[in-house]
């Protein structure tokens, strides 16, 4: 970081210390945040200073978790719908891939790295935050266990039925923008921002509802 924001954020933390500023307000933070990025990242290899731009939806639910409560029902709902519209479907109602090549790409964590070639396949690091299969010795569980997929949400009951076929238009949908379901969701939104293509979600999808997959066994 250059001395200039060094010296910027040693003055703010100092004031707030001495009780001679309140804090920014997340709006006057998105802005701080712009100026340092704007001074100090630049472009290197495949990684852009641009993704460090604020975001609306990101903005109104860091102003609502720095308030300490919920964003806004009425808000979230605004957003969701915004973000729904974002998901395109299989054109050829496919959802599922290979599962061996999903199961490789939900327990890697690599990718966009400056380093990284423009071509290399990025991870889906599913395993950071979900449980995938009952040989994991550890797993992440900020999101809900994906063990027993097929069982557990309704599909092995009636593969072929209504709610088998919301359940998995919603798993379509959750891979590709979370953010469509619950606004402020922390799961990425992997296909909407380009982490991963339609095919490795398709991958997923298949570990998630083969039968075959580790998942399920």
């Amino acid at each position: 970081m250059k001395k200039h924001s060094i010296l910027a954020l040693s003055v703010l933390a100092a004031a707030v210390l001495a009780g001679c500023a309140s804090l920014p307000s997340s709006a006057e933070l998105d802005k701080i945040a712009a100026s340092y990025s704007k001074a100090d990242f630049k472009d290197k290899g495949i990684v852009k200073a641009a993704v460090l731009q604020p975001e609306d939806i990101n903005t109104l639910c860091t102003e609502a978790e720095v308030a300490g409560k919920p964003i806004d029902p009425d808000l979230a709902l605004t957003l969701q719908a915004a973000q729904l519209k974002t998901i395109k479907w299989p054109a050829d109602g496919n959802y599922m891939g290979d599962w061996k090549k999903g199961e490789k790409l939900a327990q890697s964590g690599r990718g966009q790295t400056w380093s990284d070639k423009a071509d290399t396949p990025n991870g889906g690091n599913c395993y950071n935050c979900h449980r995938l299969s009952g040989k994991e010795i550890s797993y992440g569980t900020i999101g809900p266990s994906l063990y027993q997929f097929r069982k557990n949400y309704g599909i092995e009951a009636d593969p072929t039925g209504p709610a088998a076929k919301a359940m998995v238009e919603y798993a379509w949908g959750k891979i590709y923008n979370a953010r469509a379901y619950n606004a402020c969701s922390v799961m990425p939104r992997a296909v909407h921002k380009g982490i991963i293509t339609e095919a490795q979600a398709k991958d997923l999808m298949a570990l998630l509802l083969d039968p075959q997959s580790p998942v399920n066994q």
